[in-house]
């Protein structure tokens, strides 16, 4: 039964990589229920619900600073030694 369960839960999220500070750790993401497309810490994440009060200010700040992010984000992206060894791990997962 326990065995079921686990294979029920990780059949809806798929391995990923994120970076967390300095370090590059070990990520699920959802492929189905509310949070697909998201990278979460456990994959019995994915069927949460989403937390509305976060949702409104994470759009409101994206309308405000939206821009500024993504050049950021962009910049991090490219030079950053950490994010390009990220790409490379995420990119080879998707190989399999």
């Amino acid at each position: 039964m326990l065995l079921e369960e686990i294979f029920e839960l990780t059949e809806n999220a798929k391995l990923a990589f994120a970076r967390r500070g300095t370090r590059i750790v070990r990520r699920y993401r959802c492929t189905t229920g509310k949070k697909a497309g998201r990278i979460v810490k456990d994959p019995s994440d994915c069927g949460k619900a989403i937390n509305p009060k976060r949702r409104i200010i994470a759009k409101k700040t994206a309308a405000q600073k939206g821009r500024r992010m993504a050049r950021k984000r962009r910049r991090t992206m490219k030079r950053n030694p950490l994010s390009q060894r990220l790409q490379r791990m995420n990119k080879s997962l998707r190989k399999r």
